[in-house]
């Protein structure tokens, strides 16, 4: 039995490599301002898990009363993958930004044993910017990314990228059956464009929205990337409704 899918549907978003949840404010405001849809964010511990023990974390913290929709963005590509290789009660689809469901850089794989060399407390913030941001970085933009990353521990950075050097959720993914949307950035420097079209063959009937952005999409094109979903999720609506 197929649950239909109402305009009080939940969206539940995962964050990013911070994994603070503190910005996704930008884009929660265009949502709100356009739709009806309710969002819940779920920040990460300040620890250094892997993604099985995230997995565990997000699990114990989806809604139990309502349908949901989850957006996985950046880094927490492979946990929406573990999710809707085995939903639980209650999801309705999956949306990747910016996102990935194995290694997006497979060559750099071989460094992560060199990750205990890697600054993470004193990375200039100009790489940052231009990694993560430009050309469409903003003082504003700027600052809440500083704030947020001031929040994680350099350990736990170092442990979340090494999870996404060692991950590959491909094969699970591709077993899963629920709708799926990828936002892809124009000018993300961090995932590859390719990376969404691997995604798309392995999810049939998956859906692509290309938005000028940089990797923080949802940050710096809060309104398009939210028309991009509050369309999805009507589409979802209509199909229900008429299937």
């Amino acid at each position: 039995m197929t649950t239909t899918i109402h305009a009080s549907t939940l969206l539940v978003l995962l964050p990013g490599m911070d994994g603070t949840a503190r910005l996704f404010h930008r884009f929660d405001a265009a949502l709100r301002a356009q739709s009806a849809i309710d969002t819940q964010a779920i920040a990460y511990p300040a620890a250094p898990l892997d993604y099985a023990a995230l997995e565990a974390f997000v699990r114990a913290r989806l809604p139990q009363d309502r349908p949901f929709i989850v957006l996985a963005e950046s880094f927490s590509g492979p946990l929406g993958s573990a999710l809707r290789a085995d939903p639980p009660p209650g999801m309705q689809a999956l949306i990747l930004c910016c996102s990935f469901v194995r290694n997006p850089r497979p060559m750099l794989a071989p460094l992560r044993h060199l990750l205990g060399l890697v600054p993470f407390g004193t990375l200039p913030g100009f790489a940052l910017r231009q990694a993560l941001l430009a050309p469409y970085a903003t003082p504003a933009l700027q600052a809440e990314l500083a704030a947020a990353l001031a929040q994680v521990p350099p350990s736990v950075l170092r442990q979340r990228l090494r999870a996404v050097l060692e991950i590959d959720a491909s094969r699970s993914f591709a077993h899963g059956s629920l709708p799926v949307l990828y936002l892809r950035a124009r000018h993300d420097r961090l995932v590859p464009p390719a990376n969404a079209v691997q995604i798309l063959r392995q999810a049939a009937g998956a859906q692509l929205v290309d938005i000028a952005a940089p990797h923080m999409l949802l940050q710096a094109a809060p309104e398009a990337a939210a028309v991009a979903v509050a369309t999805f999720i009507a589409g979802l609506s209509a199909a229900q409704i008429s299937a």
